[in-house]
């Protein structure tokens, strides 16, 4: 048996191309654009690359992007009167702060500056609230394009048993509740869970968001479950990669023997977060704007 493999680059693709349809009808609508507000402070070249990314995105989706860039030695005060002035700016819609931040910049307290209604990346505590609650706000990016992911592999995720390796805020939290609304039956693993193995066996769906290389194995995996790895890691260079290859937080090889499912690493969850972050921009953007996205493609 070997896994079918979860395409997220196709479906981000798909994804962009209806927001793309759905930013020009929101322009034609508004007499505007929808706007993306992207912050960097200092010069971390991973933010850097993922800042260029995402304004390409926005500006390909017929979206405006306002970049700002801001130096290392940027206060938090400074910061935070950025992120007012955004909040008050009705050509921006969504605000994201590329994390991580500098040191001596309180990340909490960056995110908690964010009016909730612009805030895309979905990690302000209102939004991680509604969400638990189940009423409508904004999902983090990762976690919601792995929803995706698996309603388009699997359909009604309805009973299915699914365990969720890893707690952080950004991925594992949210995606357990997202499978908990979709009336899944969800375990929430770590580092400190006793007999870990035993526990990914049970599970129909298996989503591994821990940050270490290949630690999910072939035989932890029940036969014919789907696997979401959102994990991804460079391995030490060799002589066949000199930089280093691109791993997920599951053994591929090993697991596409026994799964039915999988997504790759690269190729599988990292396109869809983009692809996120541009759909729930163009939602803050319709819903600021007061109007009514036709049909519910996004």
């Amino acid at each position: 048996m070997s896994a079918a493999v979860i395409d997220g680059k196709a479906f981000a693709a798909g994804l962009r191309q209806r927001v793309g349809v759905a930013a020009a009808a929101f322009a034609a609508q508004a007499g505007r654009k929808a706007g993306l507000a992207v912050v960097l402070v200092g010069e971390d070249p991973a933010s850097a690359v993922y800042v260029r990314a995402k304004g390409k995105a926005t500006l390909e989706a017929g979206m405006a992007s306002f970049e700002h860039r801001l130096p290392a030695a940027t206060s938090e005060a400074e910061l935070l009167a950025l992120i007012a002035q955004l909040n008050a700016d009705p050509a921006v819609d969504g605000i994201l702060v590329q994390l991580p931040l500098p040191a001596g910049i309180d990340e909490q307290a960056v995110i908690a500056a964010i009016a909730p209604d612009k805030d895309v990346d979905g990690f302000h505590i209102d939004n991680a609230g509604r969400l638990a609650v189940g009423q409508e706000g904004f999902v983090p990016c990762t976690p919601l394009g792995c929803l995706m992911l698996l309603q388009d592999a699997l359909g009604d995720l309805s009973g299915k048993e699914a365990v969720v390796i890893g707690r952080s805020n950004i991925v594992g939290k949210p995606m357990a509740q997202l499978l908990l609304n979709a009336n899944a039956t969800v375990t929430i693993a770590h580092s400190r869970t006793a007999d870990l193995p035993a526990v990914v066996r049970r599970a129909d769906i298996v989503v591994a968001a821990v940050g270490r290389p290949e630690m999910i194995r072939g035989d932890w995996l029940k036969p014919g479950a789907v696997v979401i790895d959102v994990g991804i890691n460079r391995l030490a260079p060799t002589d066949d990669a000199p930089k280093g290859r691109l791993v997920g937080d599951v053994a591929y090889d090993e697991a596409a023997g026994v799964a039915a499912a999988i997504t790759p690493v690269p190729g599988g969850v990292g396109p869809m977060t983009i692809a996120v972050l541009l759909r729930n921009t163009l939602v803050a953007a319709y819903r600021h704007a007061g109007l009514q996205m036709e049909g519910d493609a996004l």
